[in-house]
């Protein structure tokens, strides 16, 4: 039954920064460059013309020549293109480089419509899958499904926010301190980027750029509200004043949610501040605070989810609906003897506690026009308490995080030239205890299950040289080196007997990595309206510690002979802009994996098994449309086409026996063959009704394999939304403008899996594959998607 609760029924503390100092022409340049004008594809300063055709300003492409380096045909767009720093060819790094395929979501995708996590927004970039993880704003981001087959949490990409890396050491990156209403413009960086960005960064990465104080020049409120009590009140204030520039956002979000078990309430601060304190000297601080308290419900099987998918009428184990999910717990807390008792979430009080803290600053020194040094230090604290199934986690992950390179603009050869050289440093030490649950509710916790004592290190260096070799084509090449140690302990416990008698296992794991990634990438200007450009690249990814300790089982043990991941692949693609009323993207890319991690799910409760599958192949397409087709009329898509599978891999499945099964052409699981988002909207833009819109998007995910045999299906899912909304400057002493907003998802009601984590194949004592039946009773899979909601939403912005 759909719920609306009054907006307004919570509010968030007013914080406030004095916003002091002296102005900067970096900073001032770098902000005319963070909020990009509205394009499809990645926003570029300057771009080669041929030298035929007059110059005039457009759109900007997914690979688009090096920004800092590449000039007009004419001499004074020449003139202009050397005039800039090596500080702003350094900036161009934390945006989309040259020679990336890659998509630039600009503030104004998603500034009238509500916000709540990342999925709402990531959508319009071709190449993004999205699934729900384990918490409201906790999603599974996957580019060209590289992650789309971990069971939580975000692997396989680098994350950054205005150039600061988000990723832990681990290669870990959550979605939870994620509000997009912070954001002025976020990156999809696609393929393989790891002689750019190093460990992890085998499917690309992300890059979220907040707000310059001085975009914003003043403080804006606003609240979203809707459907299954959700509420989010959200503040921005920045400003610029002589050499400082400063925002600060903070939001407080909650909800009952829309499955059982399922409220969530979170408060997100994000700082951003810049000081220029002498004429060659930048001093950045970034800081970023979540803490989050949510409820968990469990995954279910297929069979659950068809027969109960908003776990509704599960409030204990023996009277449980049918479809409730359920976990079964030691009445003393350590062993069977005392017996167990089956409990559903809300029983067991299952949910997460955690908190992040991120803290980060930059000093830039520029020697002169053609040379910046920059410097940058962060520390990254998640705090964790996850009693997610049979078990909690709990644990504290601090990491530390230092990069230091040079920018160099000049010539070789007569030929425009911008070098970079960096070294990095970065590691990670914790010590985590997964506890068992006991019977008592309110995650009840039992006595240790084990302990993990981790370490991760990654250091090294990488070079990169952006060179125009004409007028029409510029080339970049880049590698990377990087060794990684890991060092872990997992100590296991047993208890036998009803005392709990206890006997200690231990688990040791001393690994060292040594990855090198180089890249190469082409782009040639055809003329003003094509670009073409092709890549081959390469990205390595290697096991976290975690991994290590875990069995198919889902119990401790020794797993610590996993490999590295590696990629190497090929992109080929075009931007064409024939008019300023339509743009059009398209790439073809093909990789090859060796080793590659797949995760999986096991008999317990929210615990995944990892294991490295020998070759596989990933190829696809990924489109992007923007075509404004009639005066006031708009239409954008995202589409991408995806076809992955093993090419060398042979499972083994014990029962009783070990029985082997050649999965070579098998899709990997996880994977959706085919997504699409599209939208239709309208604006008016003069008369009276000047600011009033509305749109309607359909979003369409394919039904995509479960397990390795590629027995069972989850089904795939078209969706409907529709948004009205109202944007109007109002004359006040006071106000700046009004932005109103009323959206309704998911408009026919469908129900939805949100979310499907891979399922392990099973055999009989004969050896035989238990068939897709059998397999639908698996728990530990699927969270059902919302139904219909209807969110409203408003923003007032004051001087």
């Amino acid at each position: 039954m759909l719920r609306i609760r009054a907006i307004g029924s919570a509010s968030l503390p007013v914080l406030c920064g004095l916003l002091s100092s002296i102005s900067s022409d970096a900073l001032a340049q770098a902000a005319q460059e963070t909020l990009p004008p509205v394009t499809v594809e990645a926003p570029q300063a300057v771009r080669p013309r041929a030298a035929t055709r007059p110059s005039r300003p457009r759109a900007a492409s997914a690979g688009r020549a090096a920004r800092p380096v590449a000039p007009n045909a004419t001499d004074s767009a020449s003139t202009q293109s050397k005039t800039l720093t090596a500080g702003v060819a350094r900036d161009g790094l934390n945006q989309p480089p040259a020679g990336q395929t890659a998509t630039t979501i600009d503030r104004s995708r998603f500034d009238n419509r509500p916000a709540f996590s990342v999925s709402d927004v990531l959508r319009d970039s071709p190449g993004i899958s999205i699934k729900q993880g384990n918490g409201p704003r906790d999603f599974g981001i996957s580019i060209r499904g590289s992650n789309a087959r971990n069971g939580f949490a975000i692997r396989n990409l680098v994350i950054f926010e205005d150039g600061f890396p988000v990723t832990q050491p681990d290669g870990l990156s959550r979605s939870d301190l994620i509000d997009p209403h912070a954001y002025g413009a976020i990156d999809v960086i696609r393929g393989p980027s790891s002689a750019l960005y190093g460990n992890y960064a085998t499917g690309g990465a992300l890059n979220f750029r907040t707000r310059p104080g001085g975009t914003i020049d003043g403080v804006e409120y606003g609240v979203d509200g809707g459907s299954y009590g959700y509420l989010n009140n959200y503040l921005t204030a920045g400003k610029k004043v002589g050499n400082f520039e400063g925002s600060l956002f903070a939001s407080d979000t909650r909800g009952d949610g829309y499955i059982g078990n399922n409220w969530f309430n979170t408060q997100t601060v994000n700082f951003l501040g810049t000081l220029r304190a002498t004429p060659d000297d930048r001093f950045t601080v970034k800081i970023i605070n979540n803490d989050l308290s949510a409820r968990l419900p469990l995954r279910q099987s297929l069979n659950q989810y068809y027969q109960n998918p908003f776990q509704q009428g599960c409030a204990t184990g023996a009277a449980a609906a049918p479809g409730c999910g359920t976990v079964r717990l030691f009445n003393n807390g350590f062993n069977a003897t005392a017996g167990t008792d089956t409990e559903t979430a809300v029983q067991a009080g299952l949910g997460r506690n955690d908190h992040r803290t991120i803290v980060g600053g930059r000093w830039e020194h520029d020697f002169d026009n053609t040379m910046t040094w920059r410097n940058q230090f962060v520390f990254d604290d998640r705090n964790i308490n996850q009693p997610t199934g049979t078990t909690s986690a709990i644990g504290d992950f601090p990491s530390y995080n230092y990069m230091s390179d040079l920018t160099k603009r000049g010539e070789i050869l007569g030929l425009e030239s911008t070098a970079f050289f960096g070294a990095f440093y970065n590691t990670l030490t914790a010590s985590s205890d997964t506890r068992n649950l006991m019977p008592g509710g309110n995650a009840t916790l039992g006595r240790l299950s084990s302990n993990l004592y981790s370490e991760t290190t990654n250091y090294g260096v990488r070079a990169r040289e952006e060179l125009k070799l004409t007028s029409s084509l510029t080339a970049v090449a880049g590698i990377g080196w990087e060794t990684t140690f890991l060092k872990g302990i997992n100590t296991g416990y047993a208890y036998a007997g009803p005392t709990g008698v206890t006997t200690t296992t231990l688990t040791t794991a001393d690994r060292q990595f040594q990855n090198a990634a180089p890249e190469l990438a082409l782009l040639y200007n055809l003329n003003n309206e094509w670009l073409f450009r092709g890549r081959v690249a390469t990205g390595y990814g290697t096991p976290q510690v975690s991994n290590l300790f875990v069995l198919p089982t889902g119990l401790s043990g020794n797993n610590t002979q996993l490999q590295t991941q590696k990629n190497l692949g090929y992109d080929l693609g075009f931007d064409w802009t024939p008019n300023s009323a339509l743009k059009l993207s398209a790439t073809g890319f093909y990789e090859f994996f060796r080793n590659e991690i797949v995760n999986q799910a096991t008999p317990v409760a929210g615990v995944n098994y990892s294991f490295n599958a020998p070759r596989s192949e990933h190829r696809g397409i990924e489109l992007a449309a923007d075509w404004k087709f009639y005066p006031g009329w708009r239409f954008m898509a995202a589409y991408t086409y995806l076809d992955e599978v093993y090419t060398e891999y042979v499972e083994n499945i014990t029962n009783g026996a070990v029985f082997s099964f050649n999965r070579a052409g098998n899709k990997i699981p996880g994977i959706s063959p085919n997504e699409l988002t599209a939208r239709i909207g309208y604006d008016e833009f003069a008369g009276p009704l000047a600011g009033l819109g509305g749109f309607v998007e359909v979003q369409w995910k394919d039904s995509f394999y479960m397990d390795n045999a590629n027995l069972l299906k989850a089904p795939g899912y078209e969706l409907v939304n529709v948004n009205v909304h109202y944007k109007t400057e109002l004359v006040s002493d006071t106000f700046r403008s009004l932005n109103l907003f009323l959206e309704v998802r998911n408009v026919f009601d469908r129900t939805y899996v949100a979310s499907a984590n891979n399922i392990a194949n099973t055999v009989t004592a004969a050896g035989f594959q238990n068939p897709a039946s059998t397999l639908a009773n698996t728990p530990g899979s699927i969270y059902a998607g919302s139904p219909r909601t209807f969110v409203a939403g408003m923003k007032v912005a004051f001087k």
